[in-house]
């Protein structure tokens, strides 16, 4: 089922009705206000997420980690560098495919995070001050939906 969007031009979406670029600009204000205090911490955006995902997915195949994180392979090769040379995460062979890399978060990586954590959801909450939890669950389940339709990947 088509809705025509297609067929229009950018000039006549108007960048404020599209989509991509409204997501581009939030998460670019969004890592922005994080950068400071992710900095303080010896942190990056990449490194960051690479934690996030590991406090959820602890153990995850570092492919599957890029994916996650939203992280290039090579980007998050070099974060994984840091962040063991920091002792916040460690590689390991996958037991099951010696070729295979799993990633596991240390009990210091842990408490990086934890400690990140009250800015991210800070953040996370002053980006919906106004917007009713109604309205927000509304915007996540669409958020899901735009990302099912897109992946690559089957997670």
């Amino acid at each position: 089922m088509s809705d025509g969007l297609e067929n229009l031009r950018l000039a006549e979406i108007g960048l404020d009705n599209f989509a991509p670029y409204l997501m581009n600009r939030i998460m670019g204000r969004y890592n922005a206000s994080l950068r400071l205090e992710m900095a303080e911490l010896g942190l990056t955006t990449p490194k960051i997420r690479t934690l996030a995902v590991l406090a959820m997915m602890d153990g995850i195949l570092i492919g599957e980690l890029a994916v996650y994180a939203v992280v290039e392979y090579s980007t998050l090769s070099r974060a994984l560098d840091g962040l063991e040379m920091e002792g916040l995460a460690r590689r390991e062979p996958d037991l099951g495919d010696q070729r295979a890399t799993r990633v596991f978060l240390t009990e210091a990586g842990r408490s990086a995070f934890e400690k990140f954590w009250p800015r991210m959801a800070q953040t996370y909450s002053e980006m919906f001050k106004g917007i009713s939890s109604q309205e927000r669950r509304a915007f996540v389940t669409t958020l899901q939906k735009i990302l099912h339709n897109i992946r690559v990947h089957d997670f």
